[in-house]
Formats: C-alpha cells, sequence, structure tokens
C-alpha cells in the first residue's frame, strides 16, 4: 500500500514544497487542512467535488478540515481566471447562497470532528489599521506575477485594486485558521502561494500547496462553472444528472472517470455505455442505486422508445376566471421568458400528453390541463394540477 504521503499525492497537480507533506504527516498530529468556497451560486457542482474528495480522502486519515465559507471575500470578487472584474452579489445572496453550502460539502465530507466550518467575515471584517498591517507585506511586483492579471494588465484592460486585494484576503484566511495544507483547483496555485508567504510573514509554519486538476464542464473545452453555464450540480436531480452526464463529449471520459470516480473507463465499454455507467455510479453517489437505475430507465423511456418517464413532478396551478394563458403556464412550470414560450408553441415544441399543441388560442380552459402531463423539448416534462377551488 503506498505510503498515506503518496496515497493523498494521487491525482495532484503540484504537492509544494517538496517533501513537505511526507514530513508533516510524519509529525504524528492531525493536520489542519483548508479549502476555502465563495458562495457565489446557490449550488456546488461536481467540478467542486474534485477538491471535496481530497478533503474526505484526509478526513478519513484522521485530519481536520477546515472549510472555509467565503461570505466576506465574495464580496471582493474572485477574478481567478478572468479576464473582466467578476458581478459583485449582494450581501443578502451570500448569504443565501451560503447557507445551502454546507448541506451539500457533508454529500462528500464526513460531517462529525474532522470537520471544522468558519465563515471568513469572522475575521476579515477588521479595522483599517489590521488591513494596513497585512497588505504592506504584499508588492505589486508579486501581485503582477499572476498570469490573469498579467495579461490584463498587458491588454491595458482594467484591474480594480479590490481584485488586488483578493489573493491577499484569501492567504490571510490561512493565517487566522493556522492551515497545515490549503487545496484548490489550478486556478487558486496563485492564491494559495500567497497564504503560504503571509503565514511566514506572521511567524506560522508555511501551509503545504496541493491542487487538483479542474474538471471541464459539458462543453469540453472550459472548466466547470456556473457562469459558463456547462455545469451539473450535485443537488440536480436524478434525472438531469443522469442525462446531462451522458452529454459530455467522448474525449471527456477517461478525465470524469479519474477525477470523480478514482478509476479508468471499463476498457470492455464503448463510449456509449461508459457514460451511461458514469452517469449511473454519479446519481447512486449523491441519490441512491434505485434513483440511478430509474434514471435509467426514464432516460430510455424517453428517448429510446419515445414514451414518458415514470416520474413525472407535479405543479400545482390557480386558475384566475377559469382561463390559463399557456404561455404562462410553461414559464411556471419551465421557466423562461413568455416570449420564449410563445416561440416554443409555434415550433410545435411544446406538447400535452404526448400531442403537440397548437399555438393557438393561447387561452384555454383550466380543466383541459388538468392532470395532464406537458412537455417542453424533449427531456422536460411537468404533470399539471389545478387546484380543486379552482375548478369549482
Amino acid at each position: 500500500m503506498d505510503s498515506p504521503a503518496l496515497f493523498l499525492a494521487r491525482n495532484a497537480v503540484e504537492v509544494s514544497p517538496e517533501g513537505a507533506l511526507k514530513e508533516r504527516l510524519e509529525a504524528g498530529r492531525p493536520l489542519r487542512v483548508k479549502l476555502g468556497l465563495d458562495p457565489t451560486a446557490p449550488d456546488l457542482h461536481l467540478g467542486h467535488t474534485v477538491v471535496l474528495q481530497k478533503l474526505r480522502e484526509f478526513q478519513d486519515l484522521g485530519h481536520t478540515v477546515v472549510l472555509i465559507v467565503g461570505d466576506y471575500t465574495a464580496r471582493v470578487g474572485d477574478p481567478s481566471g478572468r479576464s473582466a472584474t467578476r458581478p459583485v452579489l449582494s450581501p443578502e445572496q451570500i448569504d443565501a447562497h451560503a447557507e445551502t453550502y454546507l448541506a451539500q460539502a457533508t454529500k462528500v465530507l464526513a460531517d462529525d470532528e474532522r470537520l471544522e466550518v468558519r465563515r471568513n467575515s469572522e475575521w476579515l471584517d477588521m479595522e483599517m489599521e489590521d488591513l494596513f498591517r497585512i497588505v504592506r507585506t504584499v508588492t505589486i511586483a508579486r501581485l503582477l506575477e499572476r498570469d490573469d492579471f498579467a495579461k490584463r494588465m498587458a491588454a491595458a484592460e482594467p484591474i480594480s485594486l479590490l481584485e488586488f486585494l483578493y489573493p491577499v484576503l484569501q492567504g490571510y484566511d490561512s493565517v487566522a485558521v493556522k492551515a497545515d495544507v490549503e487545496l484548490g483547483g489550478t486556478d487558486q496555485t496563485f492564491n494559495l502561494h500567497m497564504g503560504r508567504a503571509l503565514q511566514s510573514s506572521y511567524g506560522q509554519p508555511s501551509q503545504i500547496v496541493l491542487t487538483m486538476p479542474l474538471l471541464n464542464g459539458l462543453d469540453g473545452t472550459r472548466k466547470m462553472s456556473k457562469s459558463f453555464g456547462n455545469q451539473i450540480g450535485i443537488t440536480d436531480d436524478p434525472g438531469t444528472m443522469y442525462g446531462r452526464t451522458l452529454s459530455i463529449p467522448d474525449e471527456q471520459i477517461e478525465s470524469w472517470y479519474g477525477l470523480l470516480l478514482g478509476s479508468e473507463p471499463p476498457p470492455e465499454l464503448g463510449p456509449r455505455d461508459a457514460k451511461r455507467a458514469l452517469a449511473r455510479a454519479l446519481v447512486a453517489r449523491f441519490h441512491s442505486e434505485e434513483k440511478a437505475h430509474a434514471a435509467e430507465r426514464n432516460f430510455d423511456a424517453v428517448f429510446r422508445e419515445g414514451g414518458m418517464p415514470d416520474e413525472i413532478e407535479e405543479v400545482v396551478l390557480s386558475a384566475n376566471g377559469g382561463d390559463l394563458h399557456l404561455p404562462a403556464v410553461i414559464v411556471e412550470l419551465f421557466g423562461g421568458s413568455r416570449s420564449e414560450a410563445r416561440r416554443r408553441l409555434q415550433q410545435g415544441g411544446v406538447k400535452l400528453d404526448g400531442e403537440p399543441v397548437p399555438a393557438d388560442p393561447l387561452d384555454v380552459p383550466a380543466s383541459t390541463l388538468d392532470g395532464r402531463v406537458m412537455q417542453l423539448g424533449k427531456r422536460q416534462f411537468r404533470r399539471i394540477k389545478i387546484s380543486s377551488a379552482n375548478l369549482l
């Protein structure tokens, strides 16, 4: 069996300084292993789980994971890998997103004494004098070593002073929690090394940096991100998770198996069946084996046999005056805009119980929709229930 240091370094892009992880593990005390997540979206996605799984490996060896919810740094906006300033969310949005993170992260992490959850507003909401004390240890020349800053500077694109502060604030998180190790994706490499430098300035042993590869999203070319719309959320329903996994490009199969399952694709399976096995495994992990097989059956019923899924979400609608406006119904069931809904009706992209819905009339009696299944496109189904009070 591999030594703990070799085991933990599997799949990592960088573990530095060389030999430091082995040395610190051999000291015989539980390490404090840090990960920071800014709550800039309400859901974690599969890309996040690459690092979360590595954290779980540390937990399984008896170490403490310090999960930092970056409620304060999210107000700054992480510029990593971006060519423009990230839009800043309101405090209310950040707090709402932060509330969902722990429940989602513990789908991968053990939720016991090996998990410590902190918000960096605990220490970053500081006096100006304390901020001055931190930033005087960092030079502009050092910040411009960061790739995305250097490229934007060369292209004469604006960089706000707030963005320059981001890696400094993230680095100070390591000082505040006395991190032994910090994990992140390769897009966080500069920030993680900033943590090392600040710890040294504050007289602490510098943390070990461990970076993991970025999981490409459904487009196969860019990292998985809500901003790019190429993500699969770990709270996505089983059908969505299964179907979207099947849409990954064939050339991403090996990477997804390695980063998400820690294995290679079964050599006896072609691309289609390898993706089906991957999709089942992911749904089983975040839902259950039963729901994984149900998602596959539903997918086959809809896309191979032209039927309807066994399980369809029911949505209760209220009818004012006895009629319902079809574009409004479509928006209520599936989201989007009314103009988009009208376009889908005109194109024959909306069905009721398998039959196309005509584009005219747009107002129909509510009773004609009650109990029926509306389908939008190939994959989206909702069963309509009209509240009984409106049918009287």
